[in-house]
């Protein structure tokens, strides 16, 4: 983490757990709970972007949504700068939807198709009064020149574009009001591999430009390899492992991370059969019963007795970030995604 991170955190995420009621009879108290997220601790400085990665339901979704106020916390404390974001009301509560916007990982489910695109964009920027129509309207065409969607489609609806463009198009609606963070939920999983890099780029482009802050939400290491300054992997619930990306991507120390570095394809056939490849056996536990302990535990190659008695905490156990393993070492999987022209 850079010294602005620590300094001056634009987000604290404290100690913050999400459960959901997922019993037959919801409305009975004392029900099956869903822990989604589970004592997550996490800090992101002003123009910092943290990748936050792992296996679908692993509740990275569920934090997100948390950070930007669509999910209340069942325990513990969001606050963007300073101020706990649950707490906010009347203005106080407007000016931080408008710092904080989120682009969905749908961008089919995210627009509304009877609205065109200059209504879809416009629409915050009325609700917030944000300068009269023709201001508004000078607005939506400077974000849409910025994602690189042509202006002149701003009376045009969703249906006539292709995901990446209905994408870019979600992108351009966050920016609409300035926002100084903005949780980005696997914005790249919806689309063509042909042009995910393409969108990757162009927030990358943009957050550098900007000096946003962010939270980059993916399932894949390699998506977040360009754009994260740390690299936070969560399995079911917990924060595994937190770091500077190329400490996280060249020393990993936690297995799960280590499974999910060798899954990358390295496009050079000698190195590809020369790594370590490592197979993880079996499902992912059920989130409402997580195993004892370690809940990694039952997926490890190194499992001991411990490991099913005592939870690891995230802490640093000497790799120079933390980790939650009682047992980590470095694994030479050669990861095809450290990056040494990284600023």
């Amino acid at each position: 983490m850079t010294a602005a991170a620590i300094e001056s955190p634009v987000l604290e995420v404290d100690h913050v757990s999400v459960e959901f009621d997922v019993s037959a009879r919801s409305w009975r108290r004392g029900g099956e709970k869903l822990r989604a997220v589970d004592d997550v601790t996490l800090e992101v400085g002003a123009g910092e972007v943290l990748g936050v990665v792992g296996e679908s339901g692993c509740g990275k979704t569920t934090l997100g949504r948390s950070i930007v106020g669509l999910y209340t916390p069942t325990a513990g404390t969001i606050r963007f700068q300073g101020a706990d974001i649950h707490k906010l009301r009347g203005d106080a509560l407007m000016e931080f939807r408008r710092k904080a916007q989120i682009v969905f990982q749908d961008p089919y489910a995210s627009l509304n198709p009877r609205m065109t695109v200059q209504d879809i964009i416009r629409e915050p920027l009325r609700t917030h009064g944000a300068g009269d129509r023709r201001r508004q309207l000078a607005r939506v065409a400077e974000v849409l020149a910025l994602v690189g969607v042509s202006p002149e489609a701003m009376g045009l609806y969703p249906h006539a574009f292709s995901g990446g463009q209905r994408q870019r198009i979600c992108i351009a609606r966050a920016l609409a009001l300035e926002p100084e963070l903005i949780v980005a939920d696997e914005p790249v999983s919806a689309l063509d591999v042909s042009i995910q890099a393409q969108v990757v780029n162009l927030i990358a482009e943009i957050q550098a430009t900007l000096g946003l802050s962010m939270i980059f939400i993916a399932h894949d290491l390699a998506v977040v390899r360009h754009i994260s300054h740390d690299v936070a992997v969560m399995y079911l619930g917990k924060i595994v492992e937190r770091g500077p990306a190329e400490q996280v991507y060249e020393h990993a120390q936690h297995p799960y991370t280590q499974a999910l570095l060798s899954a990358v394809p390295i496009p050079d056939p000698q190195k590809e059969r020369s790594r370590t490849r490592i197979l993880l056996e079996g499902d992912v536990p059920n989130p409402v019963h997580p195993p004892s302990g370690c809940r990694f535990r039952t997926r490890c190659w190194k499992a001991q007795p411990q490991c099913a008695t005592e939870e690891p905490q995230l802490v640093d156990r000497g790799a120079g970030h933390p980790v939650a393993c009682h047992f980590p070492e470095t694994v030479p999987v050669l990861s095809p995604l450290a990056d040494p022209t990284r600023k």
